[in-house]
């Protein structure tokens, strides 16, 4: 009987416990959910080991279970890591799925992609655009290798290179807010107040902040997407949260004034983040480039 455990059978034993079903695997791994489970009794028959409790619904990991889960995902690193050195630097693509938020997407992502291309010509780049809390589910799940979003979310087995700070300031149609300068934050309560949701990093980050100095608003319109805010405050719809740099031109216009206060909103940090635990020399040089071509200052930079 042949009892010789294979790379595919470790694969397929880390996607299941990753993803918590034989079914989620199967997706993952583009295969039907019986070619999972009968590599999972040819990997339990070669190691000898039940590797499920299936006295349990769902895919749970039995203690020894547990013990070859984290051994498979050492051999997977050590596979991947020789892989990365057998290419070395072939013609072979690379692929690149990068989530970023609205605000890099309509700022400098495009820089970011001209710079990638012209370091790396054999990279084939998937972009994914989203709000900050859903691109951290997808990088949990693997179905991402970089993500820039604001420093909001972590788990301990995620890397974060700083990459800038964004500076909010509480912004309004010229004329709006007849108030004597500066004013604190919960004298804007008079006004009907735009903030960003949870889906949002920057609105977690910044709600969170007013929350723990007792300011709460009455009436508010939540909108994650940051260009709607804007175009809702443009219209005189009441105060919002905007991040400066890329606003400063509707103020210098005339259609939008910053409100000054007494305490400043703190400044949003962003970070690239990407996973540690996994072979990351490739991704780690791309968060490089991000932090070096980081600028929400101007739109749609080439």
């Amino acid at each position: 009987m042949n009892t010789r455990i294979t790379l595919k059978q470790l694969e397929t034993l880390y996607w299941i416990a990753e993803l918590g079903t034989f079914e989620r695997a199967a997706a993952h791994l583009c295969t039907t959910q019986s070619a999972i489970s009968k590599r999972v009794q040819e990997l339990e028959r070669g190691s000898r080991i039940e590797i499920f409790d299936r006295s349990l619904r769902g895919a749970r990991l039995t203690a020894r279970g547990e013990q070859l889960f984290e051994l498979a995902k050492q051999i997977l690193q050590l596979h991947d890591q020789i892989v990365e050195v057998q290419q070395g630097d072939s013609s072979q693509p690379k692929s690149l799925r990068i989530g970023v938020t609205e605000l890099t997407t309509i700022t400098w992502l495009p820089q970011l992609i001209s710079a990638i291309k012209e370091q790396y010509s054999n990279v084939r780049i998937y972009p994914k655009v989203d709000m900050a809390r859903a691109l951290f589910n997808d990088l949990e799940q693997s179905q991402l290798d970089l993500i820039v979003i604001p420093e909001t979310f972590t788990l301990p087995e995620f890397s974060s290179i700083a990459v800038a700070d964004v500076q909010n300031y509480w912004m309004a149609k010229k004329g709006l807010v007849n108030l004597p300068r500066p004013i604190r934050h919960r004298e804007l309560a008079q006004y009907p107040v735009l903030v960003q949701g949870h889906s949002s990093g920057s609105g977690m980050y910044l709600n969170k902040w007013l929350k723990e100095r007792g300011v709460v608003f009455q009436e508010t319109l939540v909108c994650d997407s940051m260009t709607a805010l804007l175009g809702l405050t443009v219209a005189g719809l009441g105060v919002a949260y905007l991040p400066y740099e890329f606003c400063q031109r509707l103020e210098e216009s005339g259609k939008l004034e910053v409100i000054e206060t007494e305490t400043s909103l703190p400044p949003v940090p962003y970070v690239a983040m990407y996973r540690g635990d996994r072979p990351h020399t490739f991704v780690h040089e791309i968060a490089e480039l991000v932090k070096l071509h980081c600028d929400f200052g101007k739109n749609y930079q080439i």
